[in-house]
């Protein structure tokens, strides 16, 4: 008879510890891509330096529904594999940008709707932990619906909880218990518990 042991969960420090190290280990994997990127829910931004001389005419920039190209006609491709989530490819566009004496290729993605965050910007890149993003603060309006209502749902009842007062599930309880009375006055409430 065998039993299975589980590993204990780690302590506080030591998870802090690891989420450092895995943390160092995941700068260190981006730092080494021949790109830099960035992204929100919506959209992705992938920056490419490329030499001073290139004009557009000298890249090949290919984006599809689920692939990603970039690069310089001749040569392999800086980036090229396949999206980890389907992109808006009319919504998206590139551009060549000069910063600083220094040449990019800037690719603006556009992720298709009901998308989320990007483990990596192509599914051959190392990835990212998406459960560590902290979001820059978001306007209402930017959410979808569906997402808009979770997001208002869950405000108004932080406040409600703030005030000591009954949540939206709590309300629509209490609503329902209240309509069930009045419906079946013949009935006994004085010990109903609401649970």
């Amino acid at each position: 008879m065998s039993s299975s042991k589980r590993a204990p969960s780690p302590t506080p420090s030591e998870r802090k510890r690891q989420d450092e190290v895995d943390r160092k280990r995941e700068e260190e994997e981006q730092a080494q891509l021949p790109y830099k990127w960035t992204q929100t829910l919506t959209e992705a931004e992938v920056t490419i330096p490329i030499p001073q001389n290139l004009k557009a005419r000298d890249l090949v920039v290919d984006i599809k529904k689920s692939s990603l190209k970039a690069g310089v006609k001749g040569q392999p491709a800086i980036i090229d594999g396949s999206t980890p989530h389907q992109i808006n490819v009319d919504d998206s566009t590139w551009v060549l940008s000069t910063e600083a004496g220094q040449r990019y290729i800037v690719i603006s993605i556009s992720k298709s709707a009901g998308s989320n965050w990007w483990a990596h910007i192509v599914t051959n890149a190392p990835k990212i932990d998406v459960t560590k993003i902290v979001p820059e603060n978001s306007k209402l309006s930017d959410l979808d619906g569906e997402t808009r209502g979770m997001v208002e749902k869950m405000m108004y009842d932080q406040r409600q909880k703030e005030m000591g007062k009954p949540t939206s599930d709590e309300e629509r309880k209490q609503d329902m218990l209240k309509k069930f009375m009045e419906q079946h006055p013949e009935m006994d409430f004085s010990n109903a518990k609401m649970g």
